[in-house]
């Protein structure tokens, strides 16, 4: 499929549609009926690719009755709370962000392979308990067709609390949303994965603030160097484990900035940096996982 960047003014929805084909263009108007068969609709929201597309779709399918709802917590990246407000407001549609508590569970700090399940009851739970307040009718996620194949817990707490996933229900994978994205002049159509924080810290190393952020500081200053597609993983010991694309191995291995990184990381709090070999790869922490708890019967996607 060939895709034509657009060009929009900074404020307001843009509409169009130039190198989708007739099926994806089906798809994109079938996504804005079953939005809209909802009734009035809440979108958990956090400005990623995802999410931006079933926000854009429910402004298009029912204005004001829409609104795009973002959780802010620690584990929300630096810089993440804006960005998603500036795209509601070029899309238009409501915005409101909510502060949720998944810190205060034991659970979710345990940070076992479910992690996620607790990280979505909370705010699933806390968008159920506001339903009346927004007044919405459901509540509506951005899993893709994709997210069906990896892990991931929080589907089942979706499931329970009777979350929409219309992209889904409508056969969209990645490559179909980011079409979309283009399509509709949103400026994220191609921002790479950004998972909340705490993905980011190995399976039975406790969850902590100061863990979050010290992730966070590192992947910001690896951003102000240019780099794009990178992850900091946690690892025991205070151990920083690099993942940038292979590409990109010699920006952080020649001097100065070698020294650089090193100096700042340890600012940070890492007592240790690895750079990963084997390059970026998205959930790479879920190799951890012991293959037993993999096989256990669970939800898929989200």
């Amino acid at each position: 499929m060939s895709l034509k960047t657009s060009t929009s003014p900074e404020d307001g929805p843009v509409t169009t549609e130039s190198g989708l084909d007739a099926d994806l263009i089906a798809r994109r108007d079938a996504l804005i009926d079953t939005i809209r068969s909802y009734g009035r609709v809440a979108v958990a929201y956090s400005g990623g690719v995802d999410s931006a597309v079933v926000a854009r779709a429910a402004y298009e399918a029912l204005g004001d009755a829409a609104i795009a709802v973002t959780a802010v917590s620690e584990s929300l990246a630096s810089g993440e709370l804006e960005e998603a407000q500036a795209l509601a407001k070029r899309i238009g549609i409501r915005h409101r962000a909510i502060h949720t508590k998944e810190f205060a569970d034991p659970n979710y700090l345990r940070n076992n392979p479910d992690r996620c399940y607790f990280c979505k009851s909370e705010l699933y739970g806390r968008l159920s308990s506001l339903m009346d307040q927004f007044e919405v009718d459901a509540i509506a996620s951005g899993a893709n067709l994709d997210d069906r194949g990896d892990h991931r817990p929080g589907m089942r707490a979706a499931g329970e609390k009777g979350v929409r996933h219309p992209l889904q229900e409508c056969g969209l994978g990645k490559a179909d949303v980011r079409a979309l994205a283009q399509s509709w002049g949103l400026p994220v159509w191609d921002k790479p994965a950004a998972p909340c924080l705490s993905s980011r810290i190995a399976y039975g190393e406790e969850v902590s603030p100061e863990r979050v952020r010290m992730v966070d500081q590192a992947e910001s200053w690896l951003r102000a160097r240019g780099l794009r597609l990178l992850r900091v993983r946690y690892h025991k010991g205070d151990m920083a484990r690099v993942e940038v694309a292979p590409e990109e191995f010699p920006k952080l291995t020649s001097d100065p900035v070698r020294s650089e990184l090193t100096a700042a990381f340890r600012g940070f709090g890492f007592k240790f940096v690895a750079l990963d070999l084997d390059g970026f790869r998205s959930g790479s922490l879920n190799d951890l996982i012991p293959l037993e708890q993999l096989l256990k019967p669970r939800a898929t996607g989200g």
